[in-house]
């Protein structure tokens, strides 16, 4: 029998390892994307690469298919055709769940609209970072959302950027997301996020390309 989503949540082998791996593997992220101490934007790409590199070492390459349009609201990545949206965020407290994004549509008109329209698509991957204390990675299936979706109403659902602000995106609300993750259907895996002891020299990898003939 194939392996499903449910699988990286319950199967004690790979639980395992993402418990292990994801501390490790995001503070890379964090360190690689700095300047002057601070984390670039470019730290969510990275993020989303980890997530869609774990799918793949675990399902297979020929299962996962990554060649999604930037043009796509909330598609990341398709497993077995099924479109799955990949969301990261780092807290300070684990029971935090504001600013995770439901769209990066910043048009004031074009949000509201998005809005008002608001269906979910794809189910969602969701780590929540937050180091020195536990957080966790969900899997969200998109019944749960349209539950909530139904349940709160979409004005409850989704977090409008406020008129005369320069925002990045549509949000979810943070009653909304807190409510997706708590849900009984979600999968949730707790993650003790442990800063690992590993020093990043963002330059080497480069310094040997140019080494080599």
């Amino acid at each position: 029998m194939d392996k499903s989503v449910k699988d990286l949540f319950t199967d004690p082998e790979i639980t395992a390892k993402i418990q292990t791996k994801f501390p490790i593997l995001f503070h890379m992220a964090e360190e690689e994307t700095k300047r002057d101490g601070r984390i670039g934007m470019e730290v969510g790409t990275m993020r989303e690469r980890i997530v869609v590199s774990l799918l793949i070492y675990y399902f297979g390459e020929q299962r996962v298919n990554t060649h999604v349009p930037t043009t796509e609201a909330e598609k990341d990545v398709i497993l077995d055709n099924i479109p799955i949206s990949i969301k990261t965020i780092t807290s300070k407290s684990n029971y935090n769940y504001g600013g995770v994004k439901v769209s990066w549509t910043v048009d004031a008109a074009k949000a509201k609209e998005f809005a008002d329209n608001y269906t979910p698509t794809c189910d969602i991957l969701f780590v929540q970072i937050s180091w020195a204390n536990i957080g966790a990675f969900y899997y969200i299936p998109k019944k749960v959302q349209q539950d909530v979706l139904l349940t709160l109403g979409s004005e409850s659902f989704i977090k409008l950027p406020k008129a005369g602000t320069n925002p990045r995106g549509i949000e979810f609300s943070n009653t909304a997301f807190r409510l997706l993750c708590e849900n009984k259907e979600t999968f949730k895996l707790a993650i003790d996020w442990k800063k690992p002891d590993v020093q990043i020299d963002v330059y080497q990898k480069w310094i040997e390309l140019w080494q080599q003939d």
